[in-house]
């Protein structure tokens, strides 16, 4: 499929006025896919409360028109998201937050391979023609530091080259730094996952990365 020509077309398309109706179109709100894993899916909360659910809300009271699509899958891996990513980036999704590679770090993997299912993710996109948000994640150091070194470069290395915009952490807002504990209160009693308030402090520093993903996709 010429995913560069579809997504071409879908833009005009959806930019065209209807004259021989006698009515101009109405304009659509911006769609936005979440890519992700269990952070992204909301594990462990209930619906309202989790990631996609209050980011909406929280960019509509931004004033932006715009409707986000669950596309989280909990416990997927960079992997997991290569493999799905074509049939995800359907005609309406004009932007697309990508934000995998935690199920990875859980596993160990080999950080070229995220890399190159990452690429793959991102190739797809730039073909369909969606604009993204990269987000990262830093590798713990309990892997050695070249683990550490070669992982957390993915992210960064791979906005520079397809020239996405990027977040460097998705969990930026809790603002630890070295000390993990000082995250406990955000987290749900695992550990790995954000608890409600967890979410909506995440989304505070994240919200103004994704409310430029759609001012640009908007374009």
């Amino acid at each position: 499929m010429a995913y560069g020509a579809a997504g071409k077309i879908r833009k005009v398309l959806a930019a065209c006025v209807f004259i021989s109706c006698g009515f101009a179109a109405t304009a659509e709100p911006v769609v936005i896919a979440a890519f992700g894993d269990s952070l992204t899916q909301g594990y462990g909360l209930a619906p309202q409360n989790g990631f996609v659910p209050q980011l909406e809300r929280w960019l509509q009271d931004q004033g932006a028109d715009v409707r986000l699509i669950n596309a989280g899958v909990s416990g997927d891996t960079t992997a997991g998201g290569a493999a799905r990513v074509e049939w995800t980036l359907t005609s309406d999704v004009d932007g697309m937050i990508v934000a995998l590679g935690g199920n990875d770090l859980l596993r160990g993997l080999d950080p070229a391979v995220s890399r190159a299912n990452l690429d793959h993710i991102l190739g797809v996109a730039e073909a369909a023609d969606v604009d993204v948000l990269l987000v990262g994640l830093p590798a713990p150091g309990n892997y050695g530091v070249a683990y550490k070194q070669a992982f957390d470069a993915i992210y960064p290395d791979l906005a520079a080259q397809y020239q996405t915009l990027y977040a460097p952490n998705f969990f930026e807002g809790f603002g630890v730094g070295d000390d993990p504990r000082v995250a406990q209160q955000f987290m749900q009693s695992d550990g790995i996952h954000p608890n409600k308030f967890g979410v909506t402090v995440i989304i505070d520093a994240l919200g103004p990365h994704v409310l430029e993903l759609v001012e640009q996709a908007s374009d």
